[in-house]
């Protein structure tokens, strides 16, 4: 669902540079109540892991293909202030240095596919948490539900901008059935991708997985007719891999991904390509300022062999998406710990 320069007037795509620069500024205040030494190098991780799988278009239906927007993933795994910054830091590096997503259209599509995507899954995955069972699969269904939720809310924010800014005349009902419908089914690959991944990392490392803290509900006795809390335990559960395992892991899964199975991706455009094209959104769409680029659509230029070509691109932008996404999130914690120092706290 990148959106590329010249499909939303600049005006609109202003305004939206606004929206998307202020909930930013918001979300790294936010941050530093979500990130500790633990979570800052996750965070660097997850936005890393969700540019990987981004490269892994699947098919969904007539000629067109999906993959992950992230904005779940994100929001579940490190808190939803984190995972605004960590869709954003994805945006910014295929924008700049792949020529995926218009520059000028970066404040659209950051408000799209990071906030959107965020605060509408979190909130579902908040809702759905509150009723049901304080269990592991609970966090599983939760964020299954949530992310399914949360592609179809973008495709509805990108008519809605579309409908303001639009540079073609194009029917808004036309738009909106056609995105909203291609969105549900790619909704779902969304939903399978998100629910594994999250049960993957809660089987490890619960510890770790922002939505589940508090997982376990307290055990309760008994006393005298009267049912009262049990006391707490002495020592946490021991967590079945370390912090260093689970990052390098996460990593080397990443790289796999984007260097290596990317190649097997689906070649069919995306759902907002294909609607795009058939509906004649795409008639004033722009040269990217970036298509020089020399990872400019993925690949790395002068390289022949398309396989290596993309295999490199994909391992180039883990690596630079985990630096930069690393650099933020250190910056954070480490703005969090100034906070919250005894000069700051007048001790």
């Amino acid at each position: 669902m990148h959106v590329p320069d010249g499909f939303i007037n600049a005006p609109t795509s202003a305004v939206t540079g606004v929206v998307a620069a202020g909930a930013i500024a918001v979300s790294l205040r936010g941050a530093r109540r979500e990130l500790d030494e633990r979570t800052a190098p996750l965070a660097g991780l997850v936005a890393a892991f969700i540019f990987a799988v981004q490269m892994l278009n699947f098919p969904v239906a007539a000629g067109t293909s999906g993959h992950l927007l992230g904005g779940a993933l994100a929001a579940i795994l490190v808190g939803p202030y984190t995972g605004v910054l960590c869709v954003s830091v994805v945006l910014l590096m295929q924008g700049v240095l792949f020529a995926d997503g218009g520059l000028t259209a970066l404040g659209v599509n950051i408000t799209d596919m990071a906030i959107v995507t965020t605060v509408v899954s979190y909130a579902v995955f908040r809702g759905l948490l509150a009723v049901l069972p304080r269990k592991r699969r609970s966090v599983t269904v939760a964020s299954f539900v949530a992310a399914l939720v949360s592609v179809p809310a973008a495709a509805v924010a990108f008519t809605f901008m579309y409908a303001i800014g639009g540079t073609t005349d194009v029917s808004i009902g036309k738009v909106a059935t056609a995105m909203i419908g291609v969105h549900v089914l790619i909704g779902i690959g969304e939903a399978v991708i998100t629910a594994l991944t999250v049960s993957a990392v809660i089987a490890v490392r619960p510890d770790l997985v922002h939505g589940a803290r508090g997982l376990q509900q307290r055990l309760r006795l008994r006393v005298n007719g009267d049912l009262v809390d049990a006391p707490a335990p002495t020592a946490p559960v021991a967590a079945r891999t370390s912090r260093r395992t689970l990052w390098i892991t996460g990593l080397v899964t990443s790289l796999v991904l984007a260097g290596f199975v990317s190649f097997y991706a689906s070649a069919n455009p995306d759902g907002l390509e294909k609607v795009a094209h058939d509906k004649g959104i795409d008639k004033k769409a722009e040269k990217h300022a970036a298509a020089d680029s020399p990872l400019a659509d993925y690949g790395v230029k002068d390289v022949s062999d398309a396989r290596l070509s993309g295999g490199l691109a994909g391992v180039i932008g883990v690596g630079v998406t985990v630096v930069a996404g690393s650099a933020v999130f250190w910056a954070v914690r480490r703005r969090r710990n100034a906070d919250v120092s005894p000069v700051n706290t007048g001790l």
